[in-house]
């Protein structure tokens, strides 16, 4: 077996037990061993400010260590407003930023959505894809995963309740594994 990928995992709600969160962790299970999905925590990034590219704070120097260190990103996002959380579009600015040290450039990505309603987040997922070409990020064509009824997702013990939706899930997890392996050839 191939050395596990390295994937960060960008989680777009800042909320403990959000649902996008418990999508992420249920993600990072089903991809078993061959890759190692973690989620990068994004609530202590400060809203990005150029003037602050003299000193960058150390949680932005970390951010961008960080993804640059990773083989691929995951981007895990809610829907609010038809679109993606400012967290989430802060921690693309803060790591494309200065652009001649864009930690984004070239990464494999993918971009999964969820949301109690029906849509599954379709807004913020279309936003954030339009993000990520600007920042030079490969992004997984397909399968496109908009998950909706995120509310009722899983159990107790965090297990998928419709087996449909972890089909899914389980397709999502090895297309995108397949992607990463194809762009960076590990």
């Amino acid at each position: 077996m191939s050395n596990p990928l390295d994937v960060a995992a960008i989680v777009g709600s800042l909320r403990r037990d959000s649902y996008t969160r418990r999508l992420t962790e249920a993600l990072a299970r089903l991809a078993g061993e061959s890759m190692r999905i973690e989620i990068v925590e994004i609530r202590d990034l400060s809203i990005y400010n150029q003037d602050d590219e003299e000193f960058p704070p150390p949680a932005w120097v970390a951010f961008r260590s960080r993804i640059k260190r990773a083989d691929a990103v995951l981007l895990a996002t809610p829907e609010y407003n038809r679109s993606m959380p400012a967290c989430i579009k802060n921690a693309l600015d803060v790591g494309s930023r200065p652009r001649v040290n864009n930690a984004w450039e070239g990464k494999p990505a993918a971009v999964i959505s969820a949301s109690p309603g029906m849509l599954g987040g379709f807004g913020a997922n279309q936003h954030l894809r339009q993000c990520l070409v600007a920042v030079s990020a490969p992004t997984m064509p397909v399968p496109e995963a908009y998950i909706g009824g995120s509310n009722n997702l899983f159990d107790a013990e965090g297990e998928f309740v419709n087996t449909t939706t972890r089909e899914l899930c389980v397709r999502f997890v090895r297309s995108f594994e397949t992607w990463v392996r194809r762009l960076t050839g590990k």
